[in-house]
């Protein structure tokens, strides 16, 4: 059986970097891609929809096809993916749609067009493969998220496709929970209705992309994709370097890697290191949970996103609908936490009347350690330390402070260790958590989450993020303390999304409080800043 090797880099790939690929590295990849003689080409998406910037392989147009400099062995082996989506919901048909996506093959560069389609769009996108068939093209399918459905109800889609005679039928194990045993079971499923040609496109979310691939050719699929270094959505898909290796030529030689390995040390590697693609823990989980990869993809390229929160949403999202991505579920799953309730501390009746220093991760607290330590003795103020901020000894630390329910597990032993009092939602945590934290003594301040919304009552705070700054702001908002003080809150720069996050914090403060927050450590932010060694007596 001759297998049929597709690469898909610069369409799978393009999710990183929003399709705009250098005009040097697509001259090499398409060098490299003659040389291991793969079979197709696809070259890129194409789509009718226009909203923020991508580059020219989200469109792939027949005019920006014409500026490439395609090598002669690839000149009938170029293919373009199309969404199902966009020609179903187009207003004036599906038929309407491919009119403006498509022209006649005998005018164009392209000889494949496959269809990227959930289940449920299947039926409706099939006449698809006809229209396109009268055009002169090869015609895939490409069903996605093949996991969650029942194996009877794949069978009865690809007996229907019988009636259309598409060249392929894909399946794509999009959430990259597929294992060996899975893949045979839908290559199965799909043969018992379909006896034509089945190919297969694998993610490596638990590192089994290659696996799964082998398997399905084991059991007769005889189209497989893969991408350069497993470039693509998420995790990534299977090493097209790797399949070269597994599958030979269609006159059983082998593939001349050089030019290959050449551009993965000059283009790839350099690009691996820039967006991080590749199987992890994150991905791992998503994997195993049905989690969309975008969701650990927009979260890993969000430094807001810390670890406690990237756990805490796949926790979420494992429990409810998370095969799907939307913007705002990862948003308000970021921000999860139990029912309210309001707590049962007053940080007036503790902190009233006196100063309060917060205490930062930041460098800067470490560096001027031994003035803070002299600046507290001093002043005297309730020192709130923010979860495991190191700058003062921990006999200088009243409490600290802390409100991320991951954070606060993962923390919870060094916590006992300290035997530092703790600020925090206590009554809204896990029992488990709280069982946790043992013997530790506990101020139990609630907490409200609710976008945009700043509010420090006497025994519970409405913040906008379960950030501990925040949290701690809110308590000393509350407390009616005298002087709010900051050190080691060091900042981040201008470009880091981090930084947008927290002067809203400060903004949000400002307007509510009656005190002024005062930096007496160098810091970024745009708050008044003094100098601990300008506060510290000479006696």
């Amino acid at each position: 059986m001759s297998i049929r090797l597709l690469d898909c880099t610069l369409r799978d790939g393009g999710y990183y970097n929003n399709w705009d690929f250098s005009e040097d590295l697509v001259s090499d990849y398409l060098k490299s891609m003659a040389a291991i003689d793969v079979d197709f080409v696809e070259i890129g998406m194409r789509t009718l929809k226009n909203s923020g910037f991508s580059g020219p392989f989200a469109f792939t147009t027949e005019t920006f096809l014409s500026t490439l400099e395609i090598p002669a062995t690839l000149e009938n082996k170029l293919g373009i993916m199309i969404n199902a989506k966009e020609l179903i919901e187009h207003p004036d048909g599906l038929i309407a749609a491919l009119s403006e996506l498509v022209i006649p093959r005998r005018s164009s560069k392209i000889t494949l067009v496959r269809i990227a389609c959930h289940l449920k769009e299947f039926e409706a996108a099939l006449p698809a493969a006809l229209w396109l068939k009268s055009y002169g093209y090869r015609v895939g399918f490409n069903l996605m998220q093949v996991t969650e459905a029942p194996l009877k109800e794949i069978t009865r889609l690809c007996t229907i496709a019988t009636h259309y005679s598409p060249d392929v039928l894909y399946f794509a194990d999009s959430l990259g929970a597929m294992d060996s045993e899975q893949v045979s079971s839908v290559m199965a499923a799909i043969r018992e209705g379909w006896q034509g040609d089945i190919g297969i496109h694998t993610h490596d979310n638990m590192g089994k992309a290659m696996q799964n691939t082998l398997r399905a050719i084991a059991d007769g699929a005889c189209w497989v994709d893969g991408t350069i270094t497993g470039m693509g959505r998420g995790a990534g898909n299977a090493q097209i370097e790797n399949l070269a290796i597994e599958i030979p030529k269609a006159d059983g030689s082998a593939r001349d890697l050089t030019r290959l390995l050449g551009c993965i040390r000059k283009h790839f590697e350099p690009l691996k290191a820039q967006y991080k693609w590749g199987t992890n823990p994150y991905y791992h989980l998503a994997g195993k949970y049905s989690i969309h990869p975008t969701y650990i993809q927009e979260m890993l390229n969000d430094s807001r996103y810390t670890e406690e929160d990237l756990l805490t949403v796949i926790g979420r999202l494992a429990e409810t609908e998370g095969s799907r991505y939307s913007a705002a579920r990862l948003d308000a799953s970021r921000h999860f936490y139990a029912p309210f309730k309001e707590g049962s501390w007053s940080s007036a009746d503790t902190i009233k009347g006196r100063d309060i220093l917060i205490l930062g991760p930041g460098e800067s607290a470490l560096r001027h350690r031994t003035a803070l330590t002299q600046f507290v003795d001093s002043h005297q103020p309730f020192v709130m330390a923010l979860n495991l901020a190191d700058g003062l000894a921990e006999l200088k630390i009243d409490a600290r402070v802390a409100c991320h329910p991951m954070r606060i597990l993962a923390d919870a032993e060094e916590y006992i260790a300290r035997r530092s009092a703790l600020i925090t939602p206590y009554g809204m945590l896990p029992l488990d958590i709280q069982d946790k934290l043992g013997p530790i003594t506990v101020f139990d301040y609630g907490l409200q989450v609710s976008d945009g919304r700043f509010e420090a009552h006497d025994q519970w705070a409405l913040l906008p993020n379960t950030l501990a700054l925040g949290y701690a702001l809110a308590i000393a908002a509350a407390s009616k303390a005298n002087n709010i003080f900051l050190a080691g809150f060091d900042g981040y720069s201008a470009d880091d999304p981090r930084r947008a996050e927290i002067d809203q914090l400060f903004a949000m403060f400002d307007s509510h409080a009656d005190q002024e927050v005062i930096a007496i450590t160098p810091t970024r932010f745009e708050i008044p800043m003094q100098s601990v060694y300008g506060m510290v007596s000479n006696a």
